[in-house]
């Protein structure tokens, strides 16, 4: 089975060439304690036996300076594709994503939490934002989505206006699952699934929620694949930001979605990626 990885990160030795500017001021506490230049992402793809790999921009460190993330898909083009970070509010929005499209990227990201901006940003959805979203819509291409479940309404009433937008919510939106089956705690999370273009990004974040409280792996995953299905669910490593090695992470995600059908785990841990980002699949023609 090949497995494709959507969420890796690669931070660069090179501080004069890529200098840090982290969104929000403050860099990530993981890219100081264990970063991950280009080649060590490669090798640790390789070790994991993983075939291809969707490098994101690490935005808390560089913010929106995509320079390294088109340095990595233009080393190994065989094998990588890349997100690129916007400022969606910004005037030159779309002039931006032309740019890093043009430059060989495969969709963007906004990032509206994380480690260092904890909470959800309130701009999500902003009418200013509209032009970004409408670009992508008229031009498919796929957005990847950093956010916290609260920021699920803005984000259907974004979907409610581009309804042929297709996203990808990092850590399945960082969903409180505490309470167990039926989730009523987020369950703004299943409801989305009503619209066609949401896809799910299944990280170690989401499977430690899952673990959580009252909840169990395999409930949270039967819920979730009977509001989804599997083609809309992919599965990403969060390599180097998660604890471990990258075979380490690719193991604890195989036995909790042990569960799942030989189908689904193909589509999970490759299918949906390949489907969700179409540049997936010109590559890695050497390691499939």
């Amino acid at each position: 089975m090949e497995i494709v990885d959507t969420h890796t990160h690669v931070i660069s030795p090179d501080t004069t060439r890529y200098p840090h500017a982290p969104v929000g001021g403050r860099q990530s506490a993981w890219s100081q304690a264990h970063p991950v230049d280009i080649d060590g992402l490669a090798r640790a793809l390789d070790e994991a036996g993983v075939s291809r790999a969707v490098v994101v921009q690490a935005s808390t460190v560089y913010g929106h300076d995509n320079r390294y993330v088109a340095e990595a898909v233009r080393s190994h083009p065989d094998r990588f594709v890349g997100v690129y970070s916007i400022d969606a509010l910004a005037d030159d929005a779309v002039a931006e994503i032309k740019k890093w499209q043009d430059q060989g990227l495969s969709g963007f990201r906004l990032f509206t939490t994380g480690t260092t901006m904890p909470g959800q940003a309130d701009w999500l959805g902003h009418e200013r934002s509209y032009p970004t979203w409408a670009y992508a819509e008229e031009n498919d291409i796929p957005v990847c989505l950093q956010m916290t479940i609260q920021g699920l309404p803005a984000l259907r009433n974004l979907l409610e206006r581009f309804p042929r937008v297709r996203v990808l919510l990092d850590h399945c939106a960082r969903p409180d699952l505490s309470d167990g089956h039926p989730y009523q705690l987020s369950k703004d999370l299943f409801e989305l699934a009503i619209h066609p273009g949401v896809h799910l990004k299944l990280t170690h974040r989401a499977l430690q929620a899952a673990r959580a409280g009252r909840s169990t792996t395999r409930a949270f995953l039967t819920d979730l694949v009977a509001a989804y299905g599997v083609g809309r669910i992919a599965w990403g490593s969060n390599f180097p930001a998660a604890e471990g090695t990258l075979s380490d992470i690719l193991d604890e995600a195989r036995g909790a979605l042990s569960c799942l059908s030989d189908d689904g785990l193909r589509s999970v841990f490759g299918g949906t990626a390949l489907a969700f980002y179409p540049s997936l699949a010109t590559t890695g023609e050497a390691h499939a």
